[in-house]
């Protein structure tokens, strides 16, 4: 399990990249993204990346995955998704304090898991 920090200048840009985290990286998400707080986004990206942020994030959210880290990172950067995404690894000091927060976010309302498709006519 790894956690997903995914930062956007708009909700429609994050629900496409939680589309392509989906469908296109091939990622388990776990649940529900959690809306975090803006300001609390960009200071856990800014320190784990050790850097600069280009823009402050106009909405935030946590995304619990199924695969690790490593693998989370290598699928990530494949895809290019239209959102600054960060995978957030056991090894970041921000671990913990992220995971103990994670379930007290609110749920994002408007996302929705891709089904597979069955190949059963309805």
């Amino acid at each position: 399990m790894s956690l997903i920090l995914i930062r956007a200048e708009s909700q429609a840009k994050l629900l496409n990249s939680l589309a392509d985290i989906e469908r296109h990286a091939g990622l388990k998400i776990n649940g529900s993204p959690r809306i975090i707080k803006n300001k609390m986004a960009d200071e856990y990206a800014k320190s784990i990346m050790k850097d600069k942020l280009r823009s402050k994030a106009k909405i935030a959210v946590l995304v619990s995955v199924k695969e690790d880290a490593t693998l989370s990172i290598l699928r990530i950067r494949k895809i290019h998704p239209p959102a600054h995404v960060v995978v957030i690894s056991e090894e970041y000091d921000q671990w913990e304090a992220v995971r103990k927060i994670f379930n007290t976010l609110p749920s994002l309302k408007g996302y929705y898991s891709s089904k597979k498709k069955s190949n059963t006519p309805p």
